[in-house]
């Protein structure tokens, strides 16, 4: 784990590191009945501004993200101890990536997959191709803050706001 030091720049380096490292995020939409519901989504960003997946528009995430584009995300690495927890909240606002706009957003989102990803063409998420690609505006940033944490801990864990420039 990284050593950070003090100060917005070290929350702004983890914001970084936390969606460089890790390749899934916990998508939050609203259901039709207002219940939240959440989806584990295979994604690239670019920017840490930007997010990227790709989903059948049929997947309940999908039509709840037409019908009410507002999400939340959370981007974590759980293969670390718990002493050693981070996350990254966000909000959003997300949307299927128009067809007129594939080419352009296509070269974007799969400038860098990880392994075992590859990347799509605008052909594969377009007419009669059983997936699209969703994007997400990142509206605001938060990280998870142990209460343990040497410089941020309270002795109770809590989400601090990231300003991003």
């Amino acid at each position: 784990m990284p050593a950070y030091g003090v100060g917005m720049n070290d929350l702004q380096a983890m914001v970084r590191d936390v969606m460089d490292t890790n390749r899934y995020l916990t998508l939050g939409t609203v259901e039709p009945d207002r219940m939240p519901r959440l989806s584990p989504v295979y994604f690239t960003h670019h920017d840490h501004r930007v997010l990227y997946w790709v989903s059948a528009p049929g997947a309940q995430h999908s039509r709840n993200v037409a019908r009410h584009p507002a999400v939340a995300i959370v981007i974590y690495d759980s293969s670390v101890e718990p002493r050693d927890t981070r996350a990254v909240y966000l909000t959003a606002t997300a949307g299927q990536v128009d067809d007129r706009d594939l080419g352009t957003e296509c070269a974007i989102a799969f400038r860098s997959v990880g392994g075992g990803a590859r990347p799509f063409t605008p052909e594969e998420l377009s007419g009669p191709a059983p997936l699209r690609l969703y994007r997400a505006v990142v509206t605001g940033y938060a990280v998870h803050i142990r209460g343990s944490d040497p410089v941020y801990g309270t002795g109770i864990d809590r989400r601090l706001p990231v300003d991003m420039p």
